[in-house]
């Protein structure tokens, strides 16, 4: 353009115009009439030389008469011509002259050609300025304006005209701001005056550029890029501003459409949960491309649950975002459940599968679907004029839709925005899809989980417990932690913890399976390093079966799992610990004093071959002692080291309630959503008093049952439990002479009264009694039978001396209190062990 502008500056005047061109006058047969004194200068001949005479035997060469003729037979039958011709000059050089011809009437009627001639390429260069000058206003497809200093418009061309709306003939007298929105013609005019001022020229500036649209009708918005530069005539006087405006509306759009596309690619589907997938599609979509946009997606979808081939039905508001958030409350809130009917635009799109493109909306006509959009209904939603409604799909599934509205925003939906909310969709409806499924995957393993969990712990009388237990949240899923609080014979309790390696379904299925079998190894009374010693093989045994496995890929198998194991014996306040490569545990003085026992580490369950060790403690009474797994104390803001001091800086200090400790650690170490499983579990201990506590040492001689039922019944007595004597005798009888025939001395017989009446007889013989049902003509059987039938359980327990076979009776407190043939509350404790060796 700057060159165009230049040529025009180079050849401002006519070549025509009087003073500039040669005049020469021709009568009816071709001789010259007339001939003025710029025709001399041009061509060198006087006017002596050629009035009178031929023109075209004077002034053109034979060799160009032919050319001259077929003008000249033109110029006839038109009564004019313009062109250029050859003539000869006087020299008798050939000049080019650009000639305009016309046919005059003289007085008496004479007829005679007048011609006006100038230098060829005079002619030429003014006819291309001219040329230009008529382009830039009437076919250039840049908008040209020119502005006096005031900014007051003195022309403008066609394009600029189709922009604004206008005629060029309106536009003139008029400023930029009486067609522009008062900002964009601010923008306008502040560019203008500065290159009027400075001189400097503005290029390629892009700015908005939105046209008013009217009463009822919303503005019309464009872009534009603009170029500038400051007039000057050749003093160098200001004239005014040519502004030279490309309409870039289409390429800023697609640019804002492609950066929306960009972005949104990075920020929808960055976890696997549907509503927050949902919400990440509505932020990129608002306000970029619509002011309103809610996504509805089927209830099977928004459950997780797997989408219905061709279903339709219900919808769930999962995500709403508007523009303005007075707006918001409009809008069905999410987790409303609607039915749109088959008429409306959303209806179509569910049943379809295709998109819904409304880009110019009538209210009447919009009234039947508005109400469904939102709670308001038609009140406050009357601006509403466009309207895209989008699948969401993937697999070839219908999830639901997106529905996308503008009110604000002036320039209707076209079908380059429903390509956009297309993809848009589409990109989210894959990660809504993969977020559904991992959705559904981890609600079955945390349900899962939660079945194999304990749902309540059994009441104790040597502990008060507290626990948490938090599964990890984001991708992570659910893991394979576990604990639990299990009851053993003479009052004593086993506290466990454990940590399954992984996640998912898999690893919450092995935990199940290892919980049950500490359940079994509690109940045979091993010591706490055999139970892990036991577990170690299972584990191994596991991870055996899953190698084989050919459907469970190497990322789903379990390769070992750590755990934490803890007898207390509220007796002697002594507590056995054994652990497998798990975190140690935190014990809790009365005083509030907290330390972190250095217990040998064991390896992790599943290595094998390797030994594990127990060690015990002695705690006092009120003690709290917290098991963990190292979820709590290890993470990716710190390390095992750091949190292990956090947790002990948050149980230090005065006593309080359990339940209370326990939320202080969790709110204190744990985020809303942890990177990884969590299980805490919390004991504060109890020690039965010594009053509640009998213990003798017997010989192993004849007399030894009278004298143990003696003493049985003297205690029993002294605590009231007169009724419990003869069946109690019974017991200790039998479990007296059973061990004194078989096992040797000395016997140690004690009794204990708690929740349940405690007798226990132990001796140095490893060998365990076995229950059978004795035959007819058995002598003896039967001893073991009627210990079974007066006991509520029973069984054997070894240690590095010997054994200790137990029985457990229901006081009588609790049996007037229990209806006919009740079971017991511990089902899977009423039969004692099977141990191997069998003996009467």
């Amino acid at each position: 353009m700057t060159g165009s502008v230049t040529l025009i500056s180079e050849s401002p005047e006519d070549p025509y115009s009087h003073g500039r061109a040669a005049a020469v006058v021709l009568d009816r047969h071709g001789r010259v009439s007339g001939w003025s004194e710029l025709a001399r200068t041009l061509t060198g001949y006087s006017a002596e030389d050629v009035l009178g005479r031929s023109a075209m035997e004077t002034l053109v060469d034979p060799a160009d008469r032919d050319v001259v003729v077929e003008a000249t037979t033109a110029c006839i039958r038109n009564r004019g011509w313009f062109g250029i011709v050859p003539v000869r000059a006087c020299d008798g050089s050939t000049l080019g002259l650009g000639i305009r011809a016309r046919w005059v009437t003289r007085e008496a009627g004479a007829k005679e050609w007048y011609l006006v001639a100038a230098p060829a390429e005079e002619v030429l260069q003014w006819e291309i300025d001219r040329s230009v000058m008529d382009g830039m206003f009437r076919r250039s497809p840049i908008g040209l304006a020119v502005h006096d200093t005031d900014l007051t418009i003195l022309r403008i061309n066609r394009a600029i005209a189709r922009i604004g709306g206008i005629s060029t003939e309106q536009a003139r007298g008029h400023r930029i701001g009486d067609f522009l929105i008062s900002s964009d013609a601010e923008t306008v005019d502040e560019g203008l005056r500065k290159v009027l001022d400075t001189g400097v020229p503005m290029i390629f500036t892009e700015q908005p550029c939105r046209v008013p649209g009217g009463p009822g009708r919303p503005d019309r918005e464009r872009y534009v890029s603009v170029s500038a530069f400051r007039m000057e005539d050749s003093a160098g006087r200001v004239l005014g501003v040519t502004q030279l405006v490309e309409d870039v509306t289409d390429g800023h759009r697609a640019r804002r459409r492609l950066a929306l596309l960009t972005e949104a690619g990075a920020t929808i589907g960055t976890t696997l949960d549907v509503e927050t997938t949902a919400e990440e599609l509505v932020r990129a979509a608002v306000p970029g491309l619509a002011d309103c946009v809610s996504v509805d997606l089927l209830e099977p979808v928004s459950r997780g649950e797997e989408p219905v081939p061709g279903g339709v039905g219900p919808v769930r508001r999962t995500a709403n975002r508007t523009i303005t958030p007075e707006t918001a409350h409009l809008l069905f809130p999410v987790g409303t459940v609607n039915s749109f009917p088959k008429d409306t635009p959303q209806g179509r799109c569910l049943s379809t599968g295709r998109p819904v493109l409304k880009p110019y909306i009538d209210f009447s006509d919009f009234s039947d679907f508005l109400t469904a959009m939102g709670r308001g209904g038609t009140t406050g939603l009357q601006n509403v004029h466009s309207l895209m409604v989008v699948p969401l799909t993937a697999r070839g599934l219908a999830l639901g839709f997106v529905s996308l509205w503008r009110w604000r925003l002036p320039e209707p939906f076209e079908e380059d925005d429903l390509t956009l909310a297309s993809e848009l969709a589409a990109r989210a409806a894959v990660s809504l899809d993969n977020a559904r499924r991992f959705t559904q995957q981890h609600r079955a393993a945390l349900a899962l989980q939660r079945r194999l969990l304990p749902r309540e712990l059994p009441a104790h009388p040597a502990v008060v417990v507290a626990h948490r237990y938090m599964p990890a949240g984001g991708m992570t899923g659910v893991g394979g932690d576990w604990f639990d609080v299990i009851p053993l014979s003479g009052a004593r309790v086993a506290l466990v913890v454990g940590d399954v390696v992984g996640h998912g379904i898999n690893a919450a299925a092995t935990m199940g399976r290892l919980r049950t079998a500490v359940h079994t190894l509690a109940d045979l009374d091993l010591e706490p390093d055999e139970v892990l010693s036991h577990l170690d093989d299972l584990v191994n045994r596991l991870a055996g079966e899953q190698e084989q496995d050919v459907e469970g890929g190497p990322g789903e198998q379990v390769v070992g799992a750590t755990c934490l194991y803890a007898v207390y014996d509220p007796v002697t306040q002594r507590c056995s610990l054994a652990r497998a490569g798990h975190p140690p545990p935190a014990v809790v003085s009365p005083e509030g004093d907290v330390s972190v026992p250095d217990l040998p580490a064991g390896p992790p369950l599943g290595l094998g071959g390797l030994p594990f060790e127990a060690a015990e403690l002695t705690l006092q009474e009120g003690s709290v002692i917290a098991l963990y797994t190292n979820g709590l104390v290890d993470g990716a803001m710190r390390d095992m080291e750091a949190g292990l001091a956090q947790l002990c800086e948050t149980l230090a200090g005065p006593a309080r309630p359990l339940e209370d400790t326990a939320q202080a650690v969790v709110d204190r170490l744990l985020p809303e959503r942890p990177s990884d499983d969590v299980a805490l579990l919390l004991a504060q201990t109890h020690t039965l008093a010594p009053e509640l506590v009998a213990t003798w040492e017997l010989p192993a001689e004849p007399t030894a049952p009278a004298r143990a039922r003696q003493l049985t019944t003297d205690q029993l007595v002294a605590w009231g439990l007169e009724e419990m004597v003869f069946s109690t005798e019974l017991i200790v009888s039998e479990l007296i002479t059973n061990a004194y025939r078989y096992a040797g001395g000395p016997l140690t017989l004690r009794l204990i009264h708690h929740q349940r009446l405690i007798c226990e007889v132990s001796d140095p013989s490893s060998t365990s009694p076995h229950l059978r049902r004795a035959r007819s003509t058995d002598e003896g059987g039967r001893g073991l039978l009627l210990v079974a039938q007066l006991t509520t359980r029973w069984g054997t327990r070894h240690t590095r001396e010997g054994k200790t076979v137990w029985t457990e009776q229901a006081l009588p407190s609790l049996l007037s209190g229990l209806p006919e043939h009740e079971p017991d509350p511990d089902p899977q404790l009423n039969s004692g062990p099977n141990p191997t060796p069998t003996r009467n």
